[in-house]
């Protein structure tokens, strides 16, 4: 199996684990790449996760293990998340997840300007009718349309080789797939480095990867105690935000 980054752990008690992915570790398997995953790492780690959580059965009816995951990030998304040590603690992060109290904050680098400092996204989500990997919030996207709700701050901008970037603080009370980049997408302000929603877009900010990455993470640990976590930016958003602050 090809090599993969490793996450931080964050934060752990007896019954939940909280990290920092780092960008470009796949968090499960899809039945098709030969890359280590976290869910890989996980069971390594912790043995007894193979048997919490829910496997997902892929188009082809393969199953494939989710230990401990209750949500997940896209590959190339960096940033904070919770997984379960227990069922019992699966089953109660899965209903905060269900029921919309687990407040979720990203930070992101959008293209071009906007012409609010704040704004909230209300597009239903979709199916992309021109590429299965892909969803839409536009006219003719496919299949059941998904309710889906962002807001958008606007914390500064970057001017570089004539164009300008926008840095964004999102917070999503939705969990559609690939929510963020559909919406941004969907007002013209797709995520930097998308090369699946902007792959005609030039990279910028010295980016490499999806400029997207889940900052904090609000939820209640099984004790009743309401916990903020953060992963704090990685290197390659500290060298953006340095460049936003040089402008300020």
């Amino acid at each position: 199996m090809a090599h993969s980054p490793h996450p931080e752990i964050l934060y752990e008690d007896e019954r939940v684990l909280v990290l920092n992915k780092p960008a470009r570790l796949v968090v499960h398997g899809d039945g098709r790449t030969n890359t280590v995953t976290l869910s890989d790492w996980l069971v390594a780690q912790y043995p007894a996760l193979a048997s919490v959580g829910e496997p997902w059965e892929d188009g082809e009816r393969n199953t494939i293990p989710r230990p401990g995951i209750v949500h997940r990030l896209d590959k190339e998304t960096s940033g904070v998340m919770v997984v379960a040590k227990t069922q019992n603690a699966f089953e109660h992060l899965k209903q905060q997840f269900q029921e919309r109290t687990v407040a979720k904050t990203y930070r992101a680098f959008a293209y071009d300007a906007f012409k609010e400092p704040e704004g909230e996204i209300e597009r239903p989500i979709g199916r992309s009718a021109s590429d299965f990997r892909k969803r839409s919030a536009q006219p003719g996207a496919r299949g059941e349309l998904r309710e889906a709700h962002t807001h958008y701050q606007v914390l500064g901008e970057v001017h570089e080789s004539g164009h300008t970037y926008t840095y964004l603080e999102l917070r999503p009370t939705t969990g559609r797939m690939h929510q963020l980049r559909v919406h941004l997408k969907a007002i013209h302000h797709p995520i930097v480095c998308d090369s699946l929603y902007a792959p005609r877009r030039e990279r910028a900010l010295g980016f490499e990867r999806l400029a997207l990455h889940a900052h904090t993470l609000t939820l209640t640990l099984l004790n009743g105690e309401q916990r903020v976590f953060e992963a704090l930016l990685p290197d390659d958003f500290e060298h953006a935000v340095a460049l936003v602050e040089a402008l300020s």
